[in-house]
């Protein structure tokens, strides 16, 4: 029963995420005009601080009492963030610059692809009791 409630959870905020995600990205792009990349980026960065604090919190339950603990989940989630992150660049300038796909859509497919590979490694490699 818990992994279901942590399953449904995960996909409660990996939405929220994904829509913080895209709407960022879609700021950047669109209102600040930059390019894909740097918007991909930005969008991701902001969007991964808000996930390790929802996953932690309320996903997984981490509650590290020491500093060295809660700094070492940190560094695991944000480097599988940053894996999953250079794979989303890569399909974005991949789909978006060179094939020419509507950035937005492309985005949005990257981030389904990027939520499932998530929650495989933030069970796996990060937040493990």
């Amino acid at each position: 029963m818990k992994s279901l409630k942590q399953l449904f959870l995960y996909g409660v905020f990996g939405v929220l995420t994904t829509l913080i995600n895209i709407f960022l990205y879609w700021l950047c792009s669109r209102v600040f005009n930059l390019a894909v990349v740097p918007s991909t980026i930005t969008a991701w960065f902001l969007a991964v601080l808000f996930a390790y604090y929802t996953n932690g919190k309320y996903v997984f339950e981490s509650e590290p009492e020491k500093f060295r603990a809660r700094f070492h989940e940190a560094v695991n989630f944000f480097a599988c963030r940053i894996a999953t992150g250079i794979f989303d660049v890569v399909i974005m300038y991949v789909f978006a610059d060179l094939i020419g796909f509507d950035d937005v859509w492309v985005k949005v497919a990257s981030n389904i692809i990027v939520v499932i590979l998530n929650y495989v490694a933030s069970k796996i490699f990060v937040f493990k009791k």
